[in-house]
Formats: C-alpha cells, structure tokens, sequence
C-alpha cells in the first residue's frame, strides 16, 4: 500500500462525490453546534456537559456514515440517502462511541507521555471505525482487528494518517485567517464549522479506503496461495479399474 496512491484516490473520489460527503458532516456539526449554544444558553453548565455528551454521539455517528458513505459511492454512483446513511450506522453506535472513546484516551495518554506511543497506538489503531461499521466487530474485537490489518503496513498507515491530519491543520490555518475579523467566539466557531465541514470528510475517506485497500489485501493473499497451488495428480495405477 502506497500512502500517496491512497491519499490521491481520496481526493478524486472526495472531488466527485464532495455533494454526498459534506452534507453529511455539515447537517452534524450545525445540529451539535445549535445543541451546545442554546443548552449552553439555557442551562448554563449543565447545558454544556449536555453539548459535549451530544457532541460525542454526533462525532462518532458522523464518522460511521462517512464510511457507509465511501462503501456507498465506490461504484461511482450514490444508492443510498444521507438518512439510510446514518440508519445504517445507529445499530453500531454504542460500539463506535465506545471504542472510540477508549482509543482517545489511550492515543491522548501516549502522546503526553513520551509521543512515540500515541502515534504507535494511533496508527494501529486507525481502522477502528470502518471493522465496527463494515464487519460488525465489537469495541473490543475492533482493536485487534484493525491491528491485525496494519501490521506489516505501518510506515504506510502512518503516512496517510500524517498527510491526512497535515492537511486539517493547513485547512484549519487557512480559514482561521479568512474567519479572524468576526467577533470573538463567532470567528472560532465559523472556522471550525468551515475547516470541519470540508476536511473532515476526507479524512474519513482516505482511511476507509485505507481499509479496503488492507483488507482486500489480507484476504487476497491466502487465495492467491491456494490458486498457486496444484495437488500432483494421482499416480497410475498398475492393474485395471473396475467401477
């Protein structure tokens, strides 16, 4: 696996199908946007703890139909509604929040302490999503699978994830200096919403595809071995066959 090929067909997919894809986050950070301001206004702390409990829940379900979305739109056309899209996901979302929550401590945790831990777990660990939402794994099951995908691929796993998160910090550089003359607080919350709108998604995008291409490759291989293989044929008999 190329980390540039990955990263390139992410961009041509995200190019042609950029109508799905930033809907979907669009319609989720608005929503959690609303929910944290007129909670946060309504109820004072209370009402934050609500919006980030919200804001939980919206980012991990948001995460599992951007991969519906990818598997959705690889054929090159769209069959499923940005509703069936997170219907697909819902069934699966206490796995996601779970494991995903689990990750984001152990990643925060690793990268505090010396860095090189946080960045080993966050790249085993980076297929947690797609092998809950495509393969049904559990929270706990995901772990090793997305492991068991990325051994022998990490500096290319790590490669696309560094790309991926270079360009959200680019992006988020970009509209914050397009955004700073708005009034403070407004401007942090329109240049998150703008930056995570459009990044977001393909970041989702190269690491679904990332998925695919390591899972195909895993399962490829014993098939190409076993079709490699051809048994001797039996050796010939000395007398005569009777049926």
């Amino acid at each position: 696996m190329q980390p540039g090929a990955i990263v390139r067909e992410a961009w041509e997919l995200y190019k042609a199908h950029w109508r799905t894809f930033v809907p979907l986050a669009l319609i989720v950070y608005i929503v959690l946007g609303l929910i944290t301001l007129v909670f946060g206004l309504l109820l004072g702390w209370l009402g934050l703890i609500i919006g980030a409990l919200a804001s939980i829940v919206g980012t991990f379900w948001l995460q599992g139909a951007l991969v519906e979305a990818v598997q959705d739109v690889r054929d090159g056309k769209q069959d499923l509604s940005i509703g069936e899209m997170f219907r697909r996901v819902q069934p699966r979302l206490p796995a996601l929040i779970v494991a995903g929550i689990l990750a984001g401590l152990g990643i925060a945790l690793g990268l505090v302490l010396l860095i090189v831990p946080g960045l080993f777990l966050l790249t085993i660990w980076s297929l947690i999503v797609p092998t809950i939402v495509l393969e049904g794994k559990s929270a706990g099951e995901s772990f090793g699978r997305s492991r068991e995908l990325v051994k022998g691929n990490g500096w290319s796993v790590f490669g696309v994830i560094a790309i991926t998160i270079g360009a959200v910090i680019v992006a988020s550089i970009i509209v914050g200096l397009l955004t700073f003359w708005l009034p403070d607080g407004v401007d942090s919350f329109v240049s998150d919403l703008i930056s995570n709108t459009l990044v977001v998604p393909f970041v989702a995008v190269a690491w679904t595809l990332m998925y695919f291409a390591l899972a195909q490759g895993r399962t490829a291989a014993p098939t190409a071995a076993a079709e490699a293989y051809s048994p001797p044929p039996p050796p010939p008999s000395d007398g005569p066959t009777y049926p």
